[in-house]
């Protein structure tokens, strides 16, 4: 049996990052953690969200970048909003609907109406893009009437 499994290398705070991680996004838990002989977490498994996801604390030699994030596909306005203002507490919002934790991993809070807001007619599916360019934040409403009024 062949699984797929993301795997992060953090410089140091895996498990205190999985804990909150696990409170943040909901049907999430932690499975596991391996410690160092000191007690500190090594490697912390858990599932985030029917995801599995391994954490190390590996050291400073592999910095966390935005070239790889997690996204969160959630379906209402709510959701966003509340995965927004956790996710962002202590870190950073960006554009289009990513976000740097306070742990320095990129993540993206989406709507699940994302793909059909963006097949839409050539001019809906511009309207919705240039609307979600010009936020941070997603909001789902002002990308709705973007496309209706396309």
């Amino acid at each position: 049996m062949t699984t797929l499994n993301t795997f992060i290398w953090f410089e140091q705070s895996a498990e205190e990052a999985a804990e909150f991680y696990v409170a943040t996004v909901p049907g999430s838990k932690i499975h596991e953690v391996t410690r160092n002989a000191d007690g500190s977490a090594f490697i912390v498994t858990l599932d985030l969200a029917g995801h599995a996801v391994t954490i190390m604390n590996g050291g400073p030699d592999h910095p966390l970048t935005d070239a790889i994030s997690l996204q969160v596909v959630v379906d209402t306005q709510e959701e966003i909003d509340h995965l927004w203002a956790a996710l962002t507490d202590g870190g950073a919002p960006g554009p289009c609907g990513w976000l740097t934790d306070r742990y320095g991993l990129s993540w993206q809070v989406a709507p699940a109406a994302m793909p059909t807001l963006m097949s839409g007619t050539p001019e809906q599916a511009l309207a919705v893009a240039m609307s979600l360019r010009a936020m941070s934040k997603i909001d789902l409403k002002v990308l709705q009437d973007a496309y209706d009024r396309a």
